[in-house]
């Protein structure tokens, strides 16, 4: 974090320093305690659903280290002005219905009156010490696993403008209202190197943060990534957030597409998600099996996506 000091502790085991997706503070030899938090805009038009998404979006992180989630306190803002108070009772109803599901315990929360609706957790979770999963460990021959379908920013788009039908936009909103819980438990069966979830960077964009000064290359399949109904459809009618584009602008020189690939599937490589899913690295001789799990236990988009290699091109090859 530029320009800030921060003061330095030994019991912190992840930091403000460090790009992973959550906070670890040490307590003793067996126990820290992971810590996050995470707040959105409104993704679809349902309040109930919205409050799902977004509690899902929150505890996201945690999972992806590999910790157990314990309690959590809603983060609100809320334009009083604007919408009724029944509007924000079925946006809580929808963020503890998750909690509820992933037995986090809601402690309470804070609200302001602002323009703009947000929602969002602060949560606190659990993990051995030792047993941290970091999002930069990547090692080569490792193959990528991706839990969840990608195109959740294009689909919103199309929702936004009115032209996303009904049987897509419920599959959407499914894909986001679904735990990484059961991922992450599966997962920590396995010998895994590096984990994260993908969220607002978009997938090459959290596999540069995975790859960073480590000198290796990742070679994704464009045609065995998971992608939602409807996504490249809407890709080619020119329904792209500009989030899309950032995230292409900030990979630059350092994703190269093939030409074989086209337009609209180069596109949800880009794609910024919420409440994405889990990329898993692990050795090869181990992915097929922990995808097969996930298939068992009804994680029925876990796919193997990539693998990591040491070449001369560095980066990520999209082919």
């Amino acid at each position: 974090m530029s320009g800030l000091t921060i003061l330095s502790d030994s019991n912190i085991l992840v930091g403000a320093n460090d790009r992973d997706d959550a906070g670890v503070y040490k307590i003793n030899n067996g126990l820290a305690l992971v810590q996050t938090l995470d707040f959105i805009t409104p993704i679809c038009d349902d309040p109930f659903e919205f409050g799902k998404i977004a509690a899902c979006n929150s505890l996201s992180d945690v999972y992806a280290m590999g910790g157990k989630p314990i309690t959590a306190m809603n983060i609100v803002s809320f334009p009083l002005n604007k919408f009724s108070p029944d509007i924000l009772n079925l946006i809580l109803k929808g963020g503890l219905t998750i909690m509820k599901e992933g037995d986090v315990q809601l402690l309470g929360g804070h609200s302001v009156d602002d323009p703009e609706l947000k929602y969002g957790l602060s949560v606190t979770g659990t993990i051995h010490p030792e047993r941290i999963i970091r999002n930069n460990g990547i090692k080569p021959d490792d193959s990528l696993v991706l839990t969840k379908p990608l195109g959740t920013g294009i689909i919103a788009t199309a929702l936004k403008g009115g032209v996303a039908d009904k049987e897509i936009t419920d599959r959407f909103i499914k894909s986001m209202s679904t735990l990484n819980k059961n991922a992450s438990e599966i997962m920590l069966k396995y010998n895994v190197n590096a984990s994260t979830d993908v969220t607002g960077f978009g997938l090459v964009g959290h596999i540069l943060e995975m790859m960073e000064g480590n000198g290796m290359s990742v070679i994704l399949d464009s045609n065995s990534i998971p992608i939602l109904d409807g996504a490249l459809e809407y890709a080619s009618e020119g329904l792209i957030p500009g989030g899309l584009y950032r995230n292409k602008n900030y990979a630059g020189s350092n994703c190269a597409v093939s030409k074989n690939v086209n337009q609209e599937r180069a596109d949800i490589m880009f794609d910024p998600q919420t409440s994405g899913g889990l990329l898993i690295s692990l050795p090869k001789s181990e992915a097929e099996l922990m995808v097969k799990e996930m298939h068992n236990s009804g994680i029925t988009y876990a796919s193997i996506i990539g693998e990591v290699k040491i070449l001369d091109r560095r980066g990520v090859i999209v082919s």
